[in-house]
């Protein structure tokens, strides 16, 4: 099986980022939140910009918006702080 990493820190795969995407995840704020990728170093913040690509995730207007746009499972993935 051939690994492409993403953040070498942490040891965070393309997969994994993009499982994170699948869930909700729809900005890189909300995929080091699951999964710590791009909190150390910083160098693959703009991979995983790319990975997740402009309006590839279709909840990303409604996360723009302030909405609750993410699945049950996703909350469980990506700590967000509580609207007020």
């Amino acid at each position: 099986m051939n690994r492409m990493y993403v953040c070498n820190c942490f040891g965070v795969t393309e997969d994994q980022v993009k499982k994170h995407a699948d869930g909700g995840a729809c900005t890189p704020r909300q995929i080091a939140s699951a999964c710590k990728a791009g909190t150390d170093c910083g160098s693959c913040v703009r991979r995983i910009q790319a990975l997740l690509g402009r309006g590839a995730c279709s909840r990303r207007e409604l996360v723009e918006q302030g909405s609750a746009a993410l699945t049950a499972d996703a909350k469980a993935l990506v700590r967000l702080p509580e609207a007020a």
